[in-house]
Formats: C-alpha cells, sequence, structure tokens
C-alpha cells in the first residue's frame, strides 16, 4: 500500500487554514470537474481531490492523518496501523466507499484512506457530502449541483462481529516490512546496528463513549518510534531479508508479529556486491599518461596504490582483501575504478601545452 499525500493533492501547505483548503479544493474541482473535462486522467485526479478534501476538510479526520508524521513520503510504503486491517473494505459486506457522479460509478476511496477513516464512515444507506459542508452549496457556474444530485458518496455499515468471532486465530496480518538501507561499513562492523522506525497501532484507551483520550489525542492512532538492534549477517545481498521474530504489530488479544528488514546496499562512496566493493579513484590526464602513486581510503585504513602509464578512465585495478568480510573467513576485494577528471583551473601556459598535443 502507498502513503498518500493529501496535502501534495490539494496544493496546501500542511499548516494550511480551513479556509485555505476549500479554496484549493474549489479551484481544483472546477478544473477537473467531469462535466468540464472529459479525460480519464482528470476522472482519476478529480477523484484524488475528493479523496484528499474528505481528510483535509474534516477536523478529526486531519488530525488523525496529522499523526503519521511529516516524515513519510508520497508513495511510499505505508502498512496500516494495527486494527485497522480487521474492517472489510473491498465487499459488499461493509466499508464500500463509491462515487458516483450523475448515476455513473466512479470506483471508491483508497485502500490507504479505507485503512485509516474506515471505522469513522459506517453507517447506513446513503450519505451526501453535504453533511459537512462538502461540494453541496458550493457554486461552480455552469455545473449542476454537486450535492446529493451530482456526486454522493455511499455507505455501508460495517459489521465488526467478525472481530471477535475467534481469540484463536490471528485476526490480522501482523508482520511488518521495511527496506534497510545499509552501507558498506556496516556490514564491515561487526557490531550491531540500530534500526528506527514508526510503530503505528490502533489506540485501545480510547472513552466507549467517544470523548477525549489523552492516550493518542483524539486521533485513534498511537504512534510511537521504535529502536532495535540487529546483527547484520556476513555476505548478506542486495534484496535478502532479515526476520526479527515478535518484532512486528500486535493484535487485541497479544498476538505478535514479525519485522522483516529488506537489505538495500547504499553507499556514496562505495558499490556493494556481495563481499566485493568497487571504489572510484580520480587522476589527472598527465597521471593516466605518466603513472602514479595514489592514497586511498578503505575500510582497512589508507593505503598507497601505483597506478601504471597510460591508464584508462575505466579501468579497474583489484586490490585483495580489501572488501568486506565472508562467511568463511578473510574477505573480498575491493575494486579500484580510475576515473579521469579534468582540472578545474589552467594557466595560460598549461593551455598552450595542451595546444601543442593537439
Amino acid at each position: 500500500m502507498k502513503y498518500k499525500d493529501y496535502y501534495e493533492t490539494l496544493g496546501v501547505k500542511r499548516d494550511a487554514t480551513e479556509a485555505e483548503i476549500k479554496s484549493a479544493f474549489r479551484k481544483l474541482a472546477r478544473k477537473y470537474h467531469p462535466d468540464v473535462n472529459k479525460t480519464k486522467e482528470a476522472e482519476e485526479k478529480f477523484k484524488e481531490i475528493n479523496e484528499a478534501y474528505e481528510v483535509l476538510g474534516d477536523k478529526q479526520k486531519r488530525q488523525r492523518y496529522d499523526s503519521l508524521g511529516s516524515g513519510w513520503q508520497g508513495g511510499a510504503d505505508y502498512t496500516p496501523p494495527p486494527g485497522f486491517e480487521n474492517f472489510n473494505f473491498n465487499g459488499g459486506q461493509g466499508g464500500t466507499y463509491q462515487f458516483n457522479f450523475n448515476g455513473q460509478d466512479m470506483g471508491g476511496f483508497s485502500d490507504f484512506f479505507s485503512s485509516l477513516f474506515g471505522d469513522m464512515m459506517g453507517g447506513a444507506g446513503t450519505s451526501s457530502r453535504s453533511s459537512r459542508g462538502g461540494f453541496s452549496g458550493f457554486d461552480f457556474g455552469n455545473f449542476q449541483d454537486m450535492g446529493q444530485q451530482a456526486y454522493t458518496r455511499q455507505t455501508y455499515t460495517n459489521p465488526r462481529a467478525s472481530r471477535a468471532s475467534s481469540t484463536s486465530r490471528k485476526s490480522e496480518d501482523l508482520d511488518i516490512t521495511k527496506t534497510l538501507n545499509v552501507t558498506a561499513k556496516d556490514l564491515f562492523s561487526d557490531s550491531p546496528i540500530t534500526v528506527k522506525f514508526n510503530d503505528m497501532r490502533k489506540c485501545t484507551q480510547c472513552p466507549p463513549s467517544g470523548g477525549y483520550c489523552s492516550a493518542c489525542g483524539g486521533t485513534g492512532i498511537i504512534n510511537e518510534t521504535k529502536s532495535i538492534k540487529v546483527k547484520l549477517p556476513k555476505e548478506i545481498k542486495e534484496g535478502q531479508k532479515i526476520r526479527l521474530k515478535g518484532e512486528g504489530k500486535t493484535d487485541a488479544y497479544g498476538q505478535k508479529g514479525d519485522l522483516y528488514l529488506i537489505i538495500t546496499p547504499k553507499d556514496s562512496e562505495y558499490e556493494i556486491k556481495g563481499s566485493d566493493l568497487t571504489k572510484e579513484v580520480e587522476i589527472t590526464p598527465p597521471e593516466a599518461v605518466l603513472g602514479c602513486k595514489k592514497d586511498i581510503q578503505t575500510l582497512h585504513g589508507t593505503i598507497g596504490i601505483k597506478i601504471p602509464p597510460m591508464t584508462s578512465s575505466g579501468k579497474t585495478l583489484r586490490l585483495k582483501n580489501l572488501g568486506l568480510p565472508k562467511k568463511a573467513g578473510g574477505y573480498g576485494n575491493l575494486n579500484a575504478k580510475i576515473k579521469i577528471v579534468l582540472p578545474t583551473k589552467l594557466t595560460q601556459k598549461q593551455i598552450d601545452l595542451y595546444k601543442q598535443l593537439l
């Protein structure tokens, strides 16, 4: 599931006022309204705008959405908070939210929306946005009324009896999968690395009467930063997973899922491939022609290497046992990849010498 940045969808800042949000929504609605813009892209954009305003135009929903924090990025992987996955958002059993425009089914809210606000959208029959000051009452020029006649949201009662139907089975997917970016230094060290991530779960302290909850601030979500130590196996490859048992989500019955970390090498200095490393070594054109000695920094310390004369850019020099640790003992290789760079400043005499060479 992908995180949706509703502020970006409406083109407003995160501290925008209600008036600014409403104004931005109205401008976009005029532009992408199906009566004016007949393209398929406009239809999808219109639904996205409506979904964003459904959240940001409602104080309670906006507060819950903001509780996710501003560290999320649009399009990034998102795991629903524990407890919300119990709602069925795809079948006619409950929680089905659909858009209709002049009798035409335009699809429903996204899974991201449903995972956060499914429990807030219950009710029977058809509900218009006019109950919250949405489309109804807005003057869009020649457009017909955008209240109940034009664009409505249908909601159906979401039965929760299945939530507590059995305590002997796993009530939801409690596993969490995260991407873990690692550097060559992380893989070289014998010490565990610290992994931090947001642990979101449904608040269990909210008053049944619906009053203010001091535990979650009325958002319905507990959002905490979790920190754990992880020992990286030797020779771990890109795409492999590390399983941390019991570090996933916890359901209402105390059952715990697992945390899966997908390894993604990310290093600005080294290219990582198994236990071997590749590093660029920059030299000037005269050094490439005549050969030279260079001191380079490695994970094992600073070493001097000899670059032979007439070395072309892209040539690789293999330095044995200067890479990452191997499972069986020893180390991989460090490949010094030559890159010829031009000087940023030249004297007139140097320019004249280059002209002679040319």
